[in-house]
C-alpha cells in the first residue's frame, strides 16, 4: 500500500512542476505561434503593424471556436517539448539506455529507485492527441476506429521525432520505451475524446 502511494504521489509531483515550470514560457510561445497562424493566414488585417495585429488576434480568439482550439493545441504542444527537449541537459551518449524505462524501477548504483517515467510518458500524450483529434475533428470523421488509427499513429510519429530530435541535438537518451509508451498514451487520447464525445451527445 506504501509503495502505491509512494508512485501515486511522485506521479502527481512530477505532472504538477512540469505544468507549472514551464506554464509562462508555453503560454508566450502559443501566442506567437497563433500570431504567426494569422500571418500565414490572415495577412491582410494581421500586417499592419502591432496595433492591428494584436486587434487582429483578439478577434479571432473571441469570435472563431478553431483559433481558440488552435491556441489550446500550441499550449499542451509546448508543454510537451518544454519537457522532452527545451528543457534538458546535454547527455555525452544519447544512445547509453535504448532498451531501458520500460518498468517503474530502474537500478542505479546497484541500487534499487522508483521511476514513474513510464507512466508519465503515457499520461503526457493524453491531453496532445485529444486536442488534436477536438482541432480538426471534421478532417478525422466520426467513427471510433478511424479516431484511434489517426490519434495512435499521431503519437507515434509526434515521439519518433522528438526522440530522433534528442539524438542528434544530444538532449536526452533515445528509448524505445519512450516510444511506446507515448503511442499506448496518444491511443488512450483518442479514447477519451470518443467518450467525451459520445458523452455530450446524449446530453
Amino acid at each position: 500500500m506504501s509503495k502505491t502511494i509512494d508512485i501515486i504521489t511522485k506521479i502527481l509531483t512530477n505532472i504538477l512542476t512540469a505544468l507549472y515550470e514551464p506554464f509562462g514560457f508555453s503560454l508566450l510561445l502559443s501566442l506567437l505561434a497563433t500570431f504567426f497562424y494569422l500571418y500565414a493566414y490572415e495577412p491582410i488585417h494581421a500586417g499592419k503593424g502591432w496595433k492591428s495585429a494584436i486587434v487582429t488576434w483578439y478577434q479571432n480568439f473571441k469570435e472563431s471556436v478553431f483559433f481558440r482550439k488552435l491556441f489550446l493545441l500550441a499550449f499542451v504542444t509546448s508543454m510537451i517539448l518544454f519537457r522532452t527537449l527545451l528543457n534538458r541537459n546535454l547527455w555525452m551518449n544519447p544512445l547509453s539506455d535504448v532498451m531501458g524505462g520500460w518498468g517503474i524501477w530502474e537500478t542505479v548504483n546497484e541500487e534499487r529507485q522508483l521511476t514513474t517515467e513510464c507512466i508519465e510518458n503515457v499520461i503526457m500524450m493524453v491531453p496532445f492527441t485529444g486536442m488534436v483529434m477536438w482541432t480538426f475533428q471534421e478532417k478525422v470523421g466520426n467513427g471510433w476506429k478511424k479516431t484511434l488509427w489517426q490519434s495512435g499513429k499521431i503519437a507515434f510519429i509526434f515521439s519518433v521525432s522528438i526522440e530522433m530530435l534528442q539524438l542528434l541535438l544530444r538532449l536526452g537518451t533515445f528509448q524505445l520505451s519512450d516510444i511506446f509508451y507515448n503511442t499506448v498514451g496518444g491511443v488512450l487520447g483518442g479514447v477519451c475524446y470518443c467518450g467525451i464525445k459520445k458523452i455530450k451527445k446524449r446530453l
